[in-house]
Order: C-alpha cells, then structure tokens, then sequence
C-alpha cells in the first residue's frame, strides 16, 4: 500500500482530485487531497496567499501522515511541491509532476511557462483588478483545461473554479540539489494539453531529467478524464 498526497493547480482545490482518490482507495492505497491557500474552501485572502505558505502547508499534511508520501503536483502544483521538498526532503517519499511544472533554480513559473507556440493559455487568464490575482476566461475553459472532460465534469469544475492568487506564479524558486535533488522524481506528460503544451512539457524534462515518465493521451485534467490510467502510472512509481 502506498500513501499519495495531492496538491492541485492554480483556480482548483481538493476538489478536483475526487475521481482519483476514489480509484487509488478502491485499489488499496491511501490517497489526501488537499486545499492550498486561497483555493477550495480555504478562505486566506489573495493577497496573503504567498509560495512560502502554499509550500508550507504541503509540509504540514506530509508530516501528519503515519508515513512518508507520494507527492503529486498537478499545473502550478509543480512549483508548490518543490518548494515543499527543498524545505523538508525527509518527509518525502518521491514526488509525481502531473503535467505540472518543473523546478528551475532562481526562476520563477511564469518565467519557466514561457512557451512562444500556445496561443490559448494567454488568452484564457485574466488578469483582475486588483493586480495580484487572475481569473479564467469563461470562453477558454474547455479548451486549455477540459477538451476530453464529462459534461458533468466540466459543470463541477465550474462551479468550484476560485480567484487565483499570483504570487506562487510570480515568485523565484529556490531549489537544490543537496536537498530537492534528494528525493526521486517523476513526470505523467499529457500530450493534448493545452494549458502546459507538450512541448513545453518535454522541455522542462530535458532541462530537468526525471527517473520515470508516464505519457497520457489526455488534455490538461486527467484527474477528470482518465483517473484509472492516472492511478495505473501512480501505482507503477509507487512499486
């Protein structure tokens, strides 16, 4: 049996993981989602919401659990999980990027997004007010998020879509070898996704190689669309 902790993307929450934790427990594993800062039902302000926080309450729930877990990063997730491991590596069994951002020392994920070929992601954010947080364009969604999502799927998501906070977008990572490189990793690349492209998705593994790759022909949500093929590869990396 192994123990998986999900951290979501930016605008979702646990809520997003639902199919998934259903398919890893009826198979015999554990499976803790959980809502960052901001997200789902936590309710910290925007402008509270930093990466140092989203990172520290990943630590926290790791470090709840009876033993070390699987850390699986989905989108913006990727960043939070980093970060989470430099702080604490040992309460880490190895960490899962689910179409997900990698690490770059001193970069931060809007600079590592960069991607000149995805003309939807650009015209799917939009930027608020307020100017430290953004929203979805409605008219984008399906298409960089949900292309070969459930009607009903897609409806759910929609409903529980929040504000998304920029400062773990906008924040330099801070990563190590010493202590990030500590723990092992690996990648489920999603070759129709249209939010982190799969060329985008390539680049970053050349840039920063990963022990075991698992590729899905889905878009941008496979926890919605394929959750059992999600689960196969989860299991695989887990043994």
């Amino acid at each position: 049996m192994a123990v998986f902790l999900l951290v979501h993307g930016a605008w979702h929450g646990a809520w997003c993981w639902k199919h998934l934790v259903a398919e890893l427990e009826a198979r015999g594993h554990r499976a803790h989602a959980i809502d960052l800062p901001g997200n789902g039902e936590d309710t910290l302000p925007v402008a509270e919401v930093t990466l140092a926080n989203c990172a520290g309450r990943v630590v926290d729930a790791a470090a709840s659990l009876p033993e070390r877990p699987i850390l699986v990063g989905h989108s913006m997730g990727g960043g939070v999980i980093s970060t989470a491991v430099e702080l604490r590596p040992e309460v880490f069994r190895r960490l899962v990027y689910l179409t997900a951002f990698l690490p770059i020392d001193g970069k931060s994920l809007v600079e590592i997004s960069e991607d000149p070929t995805n003309e939807v992601l650009s015209k799917t954010l939009v930027y608020n007010d307020d100017g430290i947080s953004a929203s979805i364009n409605p008219d984008y969604l399906r298409r960089a998020f949900y292309a070969d999502c459930s009607e009903e799927d897609i409806a759910f998501a929609q409903a529980n879509l929040c504000v998304q906070a920029l400062a773990p977008f906008v924040t330099p990572l801070k990563i190590s070898h010493a202590r990030y490189g500590s723990v092992p990793r690996d990648f489920i690349a999603c070759r129709q996704d249209e939010a982190i492209t799969y060329a985008l998705q390539r680049q970053m593994m050349d840039a920063v190689p990963c022990e075991n790759v698992g590729t899905l022909e889905t878009s941008h949500s496979p926890f919605f669309s394929a959750p059992e093929a999600v689960a196969d590869l989860l299991i695989d990396f887990a043994r």
